[in-house]
Order: structure tokens, then C-alpha cells, then sequence
């Protein structure tokens, strides 16, 4: 039988979970599962394949709870297994295979647009309209904070390609800021 401890205390539900308590694996999941699940979404679009990819990526916590070292943030060390899980997900499904565009960058014409009144909602929703490759390198960068050299060695490319790709990304989503008509400004603030 385990001996049950205080779970309202980080240290206390990973000790609950390095002994296999399912209160405290329980306990873990819904704290972080919310969190988690919008991670694997802005990565697969697709909620039920995101939800697999998230209780995968438990799974894959649970399995290495006993590597932890406390050498940093908790949460920190469960996201980084959660987005890889994400990205092996995209790199082991040919129909979700990133595509890398490698074509001559077209120069951004500078447009005339304004994030003053867009909403985060409304950011969020073209970031995930944007194509795999870009989305998933924009995501790697700009939310989760990975630098250059780690996304090319997470997805297999090259830094410059991680480069390249956020900056389209970049230049596509001030394209589509740029675009929107003035009514839609309106709405959208």
C-alpha cells in the first residue's frame, strides 16, 4: 500500500507519482492536461489527434518521472517531453509531414497593418492557418522559446532552414494582419 502525501504541494505529487500513486498521477494529469492540450493543438490542429498525442506524451512523463533531477522547472521538463512528443508525432506521420519551402524568399512588401486591435484569439487562429513547417517552427520559437539551433535539432533541419522558415512565417502572418479589411479591424477590436 503507498503512503499518501500532501498533493497540494509540487514536490509532494511527484513524490506521489514516483511511488505509482494513481491519485497523484491522477491529481498531475488534470492540473497540466488543459495546458498541455493546447500545446499539442497549436502544433496539430486536429483536437482528437492532439488529445492522443497529449496522453502519449503523459505516458512518456510517468515512464521518465525518475529522471527528473529538480534541476529546474517541473512543468518546464513535462512541456519540453509534451513538444517533442508533439513534433515526433508530425515527423512519423507522412500526411502530417512538415513541408520545409525551400523556394527563393520573396521580398515582404511593406504593408500598411495594425496589431493594436487584433485579438490574441484572432493572432492565434492565423498562426494556425499558416502551413505546418512554418506554424511548427513559429510555435517552437515564439512561444515556447526554443532557440534556432534546438529546432533544427528536434526537426532534422538545418538552423538557417529554422531561419528561413520563421521568417516566412513572419512575413505570411503580416500578410494576413495586412489584409484584413478595416470592417474586420473593427470587429475584431
Amino acid at each position: 500500500m503507498f503512503s499518501r502525501v500532501n498533493f497540494s504541494t509540487e514536490s509532494g505529487l511527484l513524490q506521489g507519482c514516483l511511488q505509482g500513486d494513481r491519485l497523484a498521477q491522477r491529481h498531475l494529469y488534470d492540473q497540466y492536461s488543459g495546458k498541455f492540450l493546447a500545446i499539442c493543438i497549436r502544433y496539430l490542429k486536429d483536437r482528437e489527434h492532439a488529445e492522443d498525442v497529449m496522453i502519449e506524451g503523459f505516458m512518456k512523463i510517468f515512464e521518465k518521472l525518475p529522471q527528473f533531477q529538480s534541476k529546474g522547472s517541473f512543468e518546464g521538463w513535462m512541456k519540453r517531453i509534451i513538444v517533442t512528443q508533439a513534433l515526433m508525432t508530425l515527423r512519423s506521420n507522412r500526411h502530417l509531414m512538415m513541408e520545409i519551402n525551400m523556394e527563393n524568399e520573396t521580398e515582404f512588401q511593406d504593408h500598411n497593418y495594425e496589431l493594436n486591435h487584433m485579438e490574441t484569439e484572432d493572432l492565434m487562429r492565423m498562426v494556425e492557418s499558416l502551413p505546418v513547417g512554418y506554424r511548427t517552427v513559429f510555435n517552437l520559437f515564439a512561444i515556447e522559446g526554443f532557440s534556432h539551433q534546438e529546432i533544427g535539432d528536434l526537426l532534422g533541419i538545418s538552423e538557417s532552414t529554422s531561419k528561413s522558415q520563421l521568417n516566412r512565417a513572419r512575413n505570411t502572418l503580416k500578410e494576413k494582419i495586412a489584409s484584413q479589411t478595416p470592417k474586420e479591424r473593427r470587429i475584431n477590436g
